[in-house]
């Protein structure tokens, strides 16, 4: 059982840390990127490509973290200038639309140029053993990378000018451009740092398993499930709810058989719904 646990709070960081990118766009948005997870394929393939060519591992990984968060200004520049224009429910639908949509381009990029594609990342040495188990390698440097991405991000939002004018701009917009903060520069900055926290989850999941070009819906859904769970717009909650849901996800593939993981995952969401709405760190409407 201590196996198992282990290695949910392993996957449990990198579900969190994929919450994250997407509660933030939606914090200081109001949107819902549907396009998250296949973002982060896009980073994978990418690194993927850069190690094929020869390319040391650390400036292939490099390499895919700015060519996605390249993406994520591209798109937050161009077909959420849109979105942004609009409010409440109108900007979250459309928000909903126009990022299927380009999931939906991206994937079928992606299968038709690199139908065979997958990253791979191997990190050699003996496993360690931790409260009586023995863990892999890699396993254990995927999850120092989401524990040392979580602290940075809770530095970077207290700790610095940009992360405490994006908190501004999350609690209130207009106060905040009141206070001479330009939510759109802010806004820009978040989804570039979306793209590359997704890049990033896709880089350390291929640590433990191959990432091939079909896993950007898998991704997305995890990223939604987490959101909710955690409660849109906290990041400490993404956190906490991927821990949870790991733990969830590994105990159920163990002991159930992994054809009904995604039913728990999806009834966990639900049940979170129904007994506390805004989520579990979530601020209550």
């Amino acid at each position: 059982m201590t196996a198992v646990i282990l290695d949910g709070i392993v996957l449990g960081l990198q579900f969190g840390l994929l919450g994250v990118g997407m509660t933030l766009v939606y914090g200081l948005g109001g949107v819902l990127n549907l396009a998250h997870g296949s973002m982060a394929v896009v980073g994978a393939i990418v690194v993927a490509n850069a190690m094929a060519a020869g390319a040391p591992v650390l400036v292939a990984v490099g390499a895919g973290l700015l060519a996605v968060g390249a993406l994520g200004l591209v798109l937050d520049s161009t077909l959420m200038r849109a979105v942004y224009r609009l409010h409440g429910e109108s900007r979250v639908l459309l928000s909903l639309l126009l990022t299927l949509g380009v999931a939906f381009i991206i994937d079928g990029l992606l299968v038709w140029r690199y139908p065979i594609g997958s990253l791979g990342i191997h990190i050699s040495g003996d496993p360690i053993e931790i409260l009586g188990v023995r863990m892999r390698i890699g396993s254990l440097v995927a999850s120092a990378i989401s524990v040392v991405t979580g602290a940075a991000l809770v530095a970077f939002f207290r700790l610095t000018t940009a992360g405490r004018a994006v908190r501004s701009v999350i609690q209130d917009e207009v106060g905040a451009r009141l206070c001479g903060i330009n939510p759109a520069a802010v806004r820009s900055l978040i989804f570039g740092l979306s793209g590359m926290l997704a890049a990033l989850v896709a880089i350390t999941k291929s640590m433990t398993a191959p990432i091939t070009t079909t896993a950007g819906i898998d991704f997305t859904i995890l990223a939604l499930i987490v959101t909710v769970v955690g409660g849109l717009g906290s990041v400490a909650g993404a956190f906490l709810a991927g821990i949870l849901l790991g733990i969830v996800n590994t105990v159920s593939s163990f002991y159930i058989g992994t054809y009904i993981t995604s039913i728990m995952l999806l009834a966990a969401a639900a049940l979170t719904i129904l007994l506390r709405p805004s989520g579990l760190l979530g601020r209550r409407a």
